[in-house]
């Protein structure tokens, strides 16, 4: 069975993006075009192995996600941030709710794909 990727933008080519990448490696992705979207993702799919999160998003920010899924069961999917942002202020916020990684668009494909077979493995 292949490992399940949820990757959370609110940016369909950024979605695209990263699903060319986790697609071609192995991966099952599941897409989410916002915040909101992305919690009922993370809900339908809770064998995901990780979720892909965009901070800056409609109705539901990656942050406030981040703190809702968290709060709902501790054990939730690992999160990484892949976001235009990178001050010190928000990546520590986000490890603190924890997020497990912290990735800086634009990105480099193999820099995602080394983050994602870390948190989540390798897919089979």
């Amino acid at each position: 069975m292949a490992k399940t990727v949820i990757v959370i933008d609110d940016s369909q080519t950024v979605r695209r993006q990263v699903r060319m990448v986790l697609a071609d490696a192995g991966y099952d992705v599941v897409e989410a075009s916002d915040g909101h979207d992305g919690a009922k993702q993370i809900s339908l799919n809770a064998h995901a192995s990780l979720a892909i999160c965009d901070i800056n998003m409609p109705l539901v920010n990656g942050l406030d996600l981040l703190e809702k899924v968290g709060a709902q069961n501790p054990s939730h999917v690992p999160f990484i941030m892949l976001t235009t942002e990178g001050s010190s202020e928000l990546i520590e916020r986000a490890v603190t709710l924890g997020a497990k990684g912290w990735i800086v668009k634009p990105f480099k494909p193999d820099m995602l794909l080394a983050a994602v077979r870390k948190l989540a493995g390798a897919p089979t």
